[in-house]
């Protein structure tokens, strides 16, 4: 069972926004999706990686956080930013007993690759 004095870290939920890039294209735009919420942190794996010349990282985590009306909109296309880290959301799902708490498991990392 969860306490709440578990749910200690906030977590921003991200949303992308299509822009429109003048080119015939489109690019994102990253803006804050509700207001910060709370949850619980485990990371559960991290790995290094080597790829074009350079080492990079990437640290799988979960999040779990209460069933709310507005956690039950957030989406897989969705991110999560958490101390100054961008994690892409991989899954979520409904953590039992009751169903009271959404697991969301979220990748962030690839430091070294991105510009």
């Amino acid at each position: 069972m969860i306490s709440a004095g578990q749910l200690n870290r906030r977590i921003q939920v991200q949303r992308a926004t299509r822009i429109p890039n003048g080119a015939g294209g489109f690019t994102l735009e990253w803006s804050d999706y509700g207001a910060p919420i709370f949850a619980m942190r485990r990371d559960v794996s991290d790995r290094e990686l080597f790829e074009g010349g350079r080492l990079g990282s990437v640290l799988m985590t979960r999040f779990t956080v209460r069933s709310t009306a507005f956690t039950k909109t957030i989406r897989r296309t969705d991110r999560i930013v958490h101390e100054g880290m961008f994690f892409g959301i991989e899954g979520i799902k409904e953590v039992p007993p009751g169903k009271a708490f959404f697991e969301i498991t979220a990748q962030t990392g690839l430091a070294g690759f991105s510009e």
